[in-house]
């Protein structure tokens, strides 16, 4: 059977973190494993508690799980400190783990700040360049670029700035962005305003073209942990023995139905129906 391991934070209210990639790794036919950095406590409307995981405790459930069951892909989220990433990187390192996806998780949806600076710059010095590829979103791309992503010509700069620099393939998730210089061409040039329709993500992979993944938009605002199913879907088919490039398009593809379910829970942004394709 496959394989995957999760290497991330736990939310209380089940749509995002540990919880979200285990459900997205089953629905996908693999066998989930976890590690957890965190506990939060947080709900539909916001994060209103951290509790990291002690470094020891992170590094004991890394060994007992590598030592027995080698997972076919990692997914990592959430981290707790920059001697965790060390550790963390050394064990994969050691076990010769490969199919890495991480989403480096440093603002949640409802715009709460969930990893300190100094852990950032450690993940991007042990982790980061060890990555099959990496999810940011729009904010976590401008942390790691160093610069704002106000136009489509930044998005597409950022993410081939972010591949050459840790020579690993990039994937910026655009959500709902809607860039003003290229909505502003399109209707100069009389064209349909197909960015009000559909959300784009872009792919760089080193020594490639990028790739454009488009979805149409879904009028739900239930959204809360996409960029967690996200990841954790990539690192399922890349663990089931696909490619890249259609890891990524299936993972997107599965996200899209999983928000398209329109579950509705919560007082806030709600989660996704992670489970929709088994119905």
């Amino acid at each position: 059977m496959f394989t995957a391991l999760t290497i991330a934070g736990s939310d209380s209210s089940g749509g995002a973190g540990i919880q979200a990639d285990i459900k997205t790794m089953s629905a996908l036919g693999v066998y989930a494993m976890s590690v957890i950095t965190a506990v939060t406590a947080q709900n539909t409307t916001g994060v209103y508690g951290i509790q990291y995981t002690d470094d020891s405790m992170i590094e004991n459930q890394l060994q007992c799980v590598l030592s027995d069951i080698p997972p076919d892909a990692v997914k990592i989220g959430m981290l707790s400190s920059p001697a965790s990433v060390e550790i963390i990187a050394g064990y994969l390192s050691h076990y010769n783990i490969r199919n890495i996806v991480i989403d480096p998780v440093m603002v949640s949806t409802s715009g709460d700040s969930l990893t300190k600076s100094d852990t950032v710059r450690a993940l991007e010095k042990y982790l980061l360049p060890a990555a099959a590829v990496i999810t940011p979103n729009i904010p976590e791309a401008e942390i790691l670029s160093g610069h704002k992503i106000l136009t489509q010509d930044s998005f597409i700069d950022a993410a081939r700035e972010l591949s050459e620099k840790y020579n690993t393939a990039v994937l910026i998730k655009g959500g709902h962005a809607v860039f003003n210089d290229t909505l502003t061409t399109l209707l100069n040039e009389g064209k349909d305003n197909k960015l009000i329709e559909y959300s784009t993500d872009i792919l760089v992979c080193p020594d490639s073209h990028p790739l454009y993944l488009e979805a149409k938009r879904t009028d739900n605002p239930n959204t809360h942990g996409t960029g967690c199913t996200l990841s954790s879907a990539i690192a399922s088919y890349l663990a089931r023995g696909l490619s890249l490039e259609d890891s990524v398009r299936l993972a997107k593809n599965y996200v899209t139905g999983a928000i398209n379910a329109k579950l509705n829970l919560g007082k806030g942004r709600g989660p996704l129906n992670h489970l929709y394709n088994l119905k």
